[in-house]
């Protein structure tokens, strides 16, 4: 192929969650009077639960920082590898909350040569809504954009592609799995929701998130089919109804993924039920897939 008619971009976006981290390395492939491409090229993503010592003890432990630093130093690796030429670290609400959040940013930079950035839940919200939902977004139609974290859930509401509101809860899985989550917080979701789905008559649910993307896959549907408000429900019931170990033998989840699972599902059947959706598309894309974006389009 000769060498004018595309150029290849290489970018990456590490996401640094409250449940897990992740790197993903994209191709940007430009054509001459088209869109840009984004193709993934690869996806790496490992277990360390930061929310479980930010959320309950405050402060992120000396074992997983240690554990954080190797990850950071094979991402570094992997990208150089890679040959990526540019890239940006955003860290959420784990990073967010714990007292040593700053230290360790700083112990990074050092150790790994990565710079972090530690995100809002107001920006984490729109860089992840802004990510892919183009062929979404464009309709005529309401949606109620769902993304739930380990530490928090953002929310965006989109109406003929316009964002009319957003909103992040400190309310996430990890949270929940650690009864960290009032009963205040679930009110102050379902009257939030309630208020700024109230105007609207027909709201679609988009959710993302490991969670989500995983009870995707379990239903075995095509990509551009959403669920049903009833098959979610059916799903919920069905996990638990299983002990941990039977979620990991039966449906073949991660350790991390096997307890994180039921309280999200809880989040978005609530999410449906307050905005009165009766049905979540599962687009396959995350904050990562959003920071690239951002990062091309020079918002980042």
């Amino acid at each position: 192929m000769s060498e004018h008619m595309i150029k290849i971009k290489k970018y990456a976006a590490i996401d640094i969650g409250s449940n897990a981290m992740r790197l993903l390395v994209t191709n940007i492939v430009e054509q001459k009077d088209c869109a840009p491409q984004f193709n993934k090229c690869a996806l790496v993503r490992v277990p360390i639960r930061l929310g479980q010592d930010a959320f309950t003890v405050g402060e992120i432990s000396e074992e997983n920082i240690d554990r954080m630093i190797d990850a950071m130093k094979a991402f570094k690796l992997l990208m150089k590898v890679h040959k990526v030429e540019k890239y940006h670290a955003c860290a959420t609400s784990a990073m967010r909350e714990a007292y040593n959040g700053k230290e360790i940013v700083d112990l990074i930079k050092k150790k790994a040569d990565i710079k972090i950035e530690i995100i809002e839940g107001k920006k984490e919200a729109t860089i992840v809504a802004a990510s892919d939902l183009n062929h979404f977004i464009n309709s005529d139609k309401t949606y109620l954009y769902v993304d739930v974290g380990g530490g928090s859930t953002e929310f965006s509401l989109f109406d003929k592609g316009i964002i009319i509101a957003s909103k992040s809860f400190k309310n996430g899985t990890v949270r929940l799995l650690n009864n960290m989550v009032t009963e205040f917080v679930w009110e102050e979701m379902e009257k939030w929701i309630k208020t700024v789905t109230e105007p609207f008559d027909d709201i679609n649910l988009i959710g993302t998130g490991g969670n989500i993307n995983k009870l995707f896959k379990l239903s075995g549907k095509n990509q551009e089919k959403p669920l049903s408000y009833m098959y979610v429900q059916a799903q919920y019931q069905k996990l638990n109804s299983m002990s941990y170990d039977e979620r990991i033998a039966n449906l073949a989840l991660n350790p991390d993924r096997a307890d994180v699972i039921i309280p999200a599902t809880r989040i978005y059947l609530n999410a449906m039920k307050w905005s009165g959706a009766r049905q979540i598309y599962v687009p396959k894309i995350g904050l990562s897939d959003g920071i690239v974006k951002a990062m091309y389009y020079g918002k980042m």
